[in-house]
């Protein structure tokens, strides 16, 4: 991470330094974890800066707040112009962005009744979460003695806080024994996710995946990915995977926002496939890489520029943005 390129931070409603963006050690949500975030990427595009499926994020950041009774003072228009203020304001081609909404200071009950809602956003240059090494070669993970909760304990499909507490214990315990990630299994014993990240397998050219019904966080990116995918013809499976579906698998890879698409390459010293990056794995790689870039306008929706006047010469629209009606402008 390279918190010291960050500059701005948009806090509550204004841009302030990121040294001033603090708040009181008695907020609720430092005690209770009661908060929710996202995370989202920037990347640099021949248009400038674009946020990577803002919309969906922006849809997620809602929802887990209304899970958890957090009522977010600003609409979504405004949350939108927030993110690409304070990617402009720190001058970022490519960033990770994190929106967070919180319970603040007023009470330390177990209920946050009177505790005001706080919202940040913060940016900060963030290279592939798992490493670029990482993208080619794939990463080692071992199957955590840490489960994941399920929804009767809390709901898996909101983005907060305090759950993120299961996810340490399984990635500390992962890096202690010498992996690069944990993976998860649900309640029943099938394959749940990594620590922050979705599971793909690849079989026979089909892709499998699991959904919330075993524990996982749906994510952005597995979305996305499940686009690519259908949109290159490959067959996808949605099913109860097993740890043997993995250990027998072609090909499989983790998605995830900061993660992007990174390949498996063994589990607990078994080698998936032949222990490195697969072709399919590759293909739908080149073509998220594509997308996030702008270079494949069947994804040009997905893209929300920051800055418009990037994009404009004497006040008309670029040639990329008039035949892409899609690509949204911020700002």
């Amino acid at each position: 991470m390279s918190f010291e390129q960050s500059k701005w931070v948009w806090m509550n409603g204004d841009v302030v330094p990121w040294g001033a963006a603090t708040t009181h050690v008695s907020a609720h949500a430092l005690h209770y974890g009661s908060g929710v975030f996202e995370g989202m990427r920037c990347y640099e595009t021949s248009e400038g800066p674009a946020v990577f499926r803002i919309d969906a994020h922006l849809d997620r950041f809602y929802s887990s707040a209304e899970i958890y009774g957090l009522e977010i003072p600003y609409t979504r228009g405004e949350l939108s112009e927030a993110v690409c203020e304070v990617i402009r304001r720190n001058d970022f081609s490519s960033c990770y962005v994190r929106p967070i909404c919180y319970f603040g200071s007023a009470s330390l009950n177990v209920h946050p009744r009177n505790c005001p809602v706080e919202v940040v956003i913060l940016a900060w240059p963030w290279a592939t979460y798992l490493g670029a090494a990482g993208l080619e070669q794939g990463v080692r993970v071992t199957v955590s003695p840490w489960r994941k909760f399920n929804s009767r304990m809390m709901p898996t499909t909101a983005k907060a806080c305090g759950q993120y507490l299961n996810s340490i214990l399984a990635v500390r315990d992962a890096v202690d024994r010498g992996y690069a990630e944990a993976l998860l299994l649900d309640s029943e014993g099938n394959l749940a996710e990594g620590s922050g990240e979705n599971i793909f397998i690849v079989r026979g050219g089909q892709l499998l995946t699991n959904d919330d019904r075993h524990s996982i966080l749906l994510g952005i990116t597995r979305d996305a990915v499940l686009q690519i995918a259908r949109d290159l013809d490959y067959r996808v499976e949605i099913k109860a995977l097993e740890l043997d579906d993995l250990l027998s698998a072609d090909e499989a890879f983790f998605t995830g926002t900061a993660a992007e698409v990174t390949p498996i390459s063994e589990v607990d010293e078994t080698p998936i496939g032949n222990g490195a990056r697969g072709p399919v794995t590759r293909e739908i790689q080149e073509v998220f890489f594509a997308a996030t870039s702008g270079r494949d306008e069947r994804y040009a929706h997905w893209l929300h520029l920051v800055d418009a006047k990037r994009g404009q010469v004497d006040g008309s629209l670029s040639l990329a943005q008039a035949f892409t009606p899609g690509l949204a402008e911020c700002g």
